[in-house]
């Protein structure tokens, strides 16, 4: 009879799949994208406010898009975050394996200067560029996309020690003994780093580029310090089409923006995903 009410205890991993869990989980969801739904719903509000519902129109999709500053802001920041994303990805690579690799002196010391980026406040680090870039004279008038070079300076500063922090992570998990197994076979240092490290490497080389990329488009603090008189990006025209009123023209561009950081991450994600069922069979 006893047997009939007992409980069967739950492994952690199955909490998940109870009531309360999901319950929780579900209200933690809504709170954190309901707005964003609210945001691309009444980017097809027929009305110059957002106040009330007046009916359902795309034309602010067609404002948006034949708003020449608005495009060119977006290309800007596509433009750096692409940038950004590439030399971060690569000095993010090299210093996390720099720092698991290697025993050299004042190690510590240059792993905690790598993470500041991470700890300083944005505000800090914004004023500390724009000093640092009036201090050696950077030009302003230089052509395009040139003049993007002090704002992707900046994003790259920021931005690379996020990829050394999640690489590190996942070469914690490497056997060494791949790598004894390989020179033994004959390959040299760099047919090792490319066909046995690199492979161990590649979902955090997918998460760090997804989060630097995602970073670098979505930063206002340090692009509004860094930015010159005539280059504008994507955060900081939005900001100032915001300083008077959320229209649903502002809401349009914010849907697409949102919608091509979905389909660049499903992408990304899609790829690393076949590419490992390849490599499976």
């Amino acid at each position: 009879m006893m047997a009939l009410f007992a409980r069967t205890p739950r492994a952690p991993l199955e909490y998940s799949r109870t009531l309360w869990m999901r319950l929780w989980v579900g209200a933690v969801m809504v709170f954190l994208y309901a707005p964003l739904v609210v945001l691309m719903i009444f980017s097809f509000n027929d009305s110059k406010r957002n106040v009330v519902w007046r009916g359902f129109t795309t034309k602010y999709y067609e404002k948006a898009l034949g708003n020449d500053q608005l495009v060119e802001a977006l290309v800007n920041s596509l433009t750096i975050a692409a940038l950004a994303t590439l030399a971060s990805l690569v000095l993010g690579t090299l210093a996390a394996v720099m720092l698991w690799r290697f025993r050299f002196p004042w190690k510590g010391a240059i792993d905690g200067t790598i993470s500041l980026p991470i700890i300083v406040p944005e505000i800090c680090l914004g004023v500390a560029f724009l000093m640092f870039f009036a201090a050696i004279g950077w030009p302003n008038d230089l052509v395009w996309p040139f003049n993007l070079g002090a704002i992707t300076i900046a994003h790259i500063t920021f931005c690379f020690p996020f990829v050394t922090m999640v690489v590190r992570s996942r070469l914690a998990s490497f056997n060494r003994e791949q790598e004894e197994a390989a020179k033994d076979l004959g390959a040299s240092e760099w047919q090792v780093f490319r066909d046995v490290l690199i492979p161990h490497m590649k979902p955090a080389l997918v998460a760090g580029a997804l989060l630097s990329f995602t970073l670098s488009l979505d930063d206002f603090v340090i692009t509004y310090f860094t930015s010159g008189p005539d280059t504008i990006t994507f955060p900081v025209k939005v900001y100032s089409m915001v300083r008077f009123s959320v229209t649903p023209e502002v809401n349009a561009a914010s849907t697409l923006l949102i919608i091509l950081t979905v389909v660049l991450t499903f992408v990304a994600l899609k790829a690393q995903g076949v590419k490992a069922i390849a490599e499976t069979h």
